[in-house]
Order: C-alpha cells, then structure tokens, then sequence
C-alpha cells in the first residue's frame, strides 16, 4: 500500500492561501467592526426619519399609503428566513453538506420573496405618487426601508457565495467560520426589520 500524500488541487491551495492571511481573531475583530458600522448606519437612518416622519409637505401621511398586511407578510417572510438559516446551522453542526446547503436554499428564496414584496410595495408608492421627491418624510422612509433592502440583497449574494464554497470545499473550518459570520449578520437585518416594522410602519397606521 502506498503511503504518498494525496496531491492538493491549485484551486484548494490558493483557498487555503487566502485563509492564512486572514487568521480567525483578525476575521472576528474585522467583522464586528463592520457590524457596529452598520448598526451606527441605521441608526442614524432612525433618528432622521424620527426627526422628518411627520414632515408630509400635505401629502399623505403613513396611514394613507401603508397595507399592514402586505407588510406582515414580508415580515413572516424574513422572520422565515432567520428560522431555516437556524436550521442550516445546525445541518452544519451535524456536518451534514448537502442538508446545510438545503436550507441555506430555503433561506434564500424566503429572502427573494422580502425582497420581491419590498419591490412591489415600492413600485405601488410611486404609482401613486408617493416618490422620495414628495415630502420629507417620503424620503426619510424610501432611505431608511430601501437601505435595509439593499443589505438584504447583499445578504443573499453572500448567501449564494457560499452555497458554492460549501459545495465545493465542504465544511471545513474556513467555511463554518463565513457561515457563522453570516448567520450574525442575517439575524442582525431580522432585528433591524422589527424595529422598523414597529417603529415606521406600526406606529404610523396607528
């Protein structure tokens, strides 16, 4: 029997090059400075439309262009989605490749549908005349919601990013390391979604 080491790919030499550069305390330390910038962003993006949010210039108010119901679905949609990228974690727990791949699957389409309903809500205020241009409080809401739209997708992007690394490379340690970096981040835009589900959309209806 031969004792030869099994040749490595080029391609898994420059992954695991990569990751060298990057030791886990550096990636930690890095990420949650990026989490903290982001929490900084929307916060800022809170307190302007607190301050603007009743500046209707005489259009409509909330009440006249918000459908509680359209918007609680969405909600559902991406409260799912925290809940299936949960048991993704969890399929990786249990080193299981193809069933974290599963539902990170599963997190994404739900993350599609967020997205998707967000659109249609979007489109709909602008047909009706409700673009950022109108009030202030338009503008506030349109930068605040479509700010956190834009970290949605950047999430599935992401998300979709691994989905190819996992499927190539399996669950190895660099691997769980970005699906854990991404889980924090997707649970982040979760609560990030409730504050402004309760504070813009909730609060202006009623």
């Amino acid at each position: 029997m031969s004792n030869a080491p099994t040749p490595v790919s080029d391609e898994k030499v420059a992954f695991y090059l990569e990751e060298d550069h990057h030791p886990e305390s550096s990636t930690s330390i890095g990420f949650w400075l990026y989490m903290m910038s982001d929490a900084l962003i929307f916060a800022t993006l809170f307190a302007v439309y607190a301050v603007l949010g009743r500046s209707y210039a005489a259009g409509p108010a909330p009440a006249d262009l918000f459908d509680l119901r359209l918007i609680a679905l969405n909600t559902a949609m991406l409260l799912f989605s925290s809940i299936t990228y949960g048991f993704a974690m969890l399929r990786m727990e249990k080193n299981d490749k193809a069933g974290t791949i599963m539902w990170l699957g599963i997190t994404g389409l739900f993350g599609l549908a967020f997205l998707g309903i967000e659109l249609y809500e979007f489109s709909h205020l602008i047909h009706e005349g409700a673009t950022p241009q109108r009030s202030a409080f338009l503008s506030a809401f349109f930068t605040l919601v479509g700010t956190h739209g834009l970290h949605v997708t950047f999430g599935i992007i992401w998300l979709v990013t691994l989905m190819i690394q996992v499927k190539k490379m399996g669950l190895i340690e660099e691997n769980r390391r970005r699906l854990m970096c991404l889980s924090m981040f997707w649970h982040f835009l979760d609560v990030i979604w409730i504050g402004v589900f309760s504070f813009v959309y909730l609060m202006g209806v009623l």
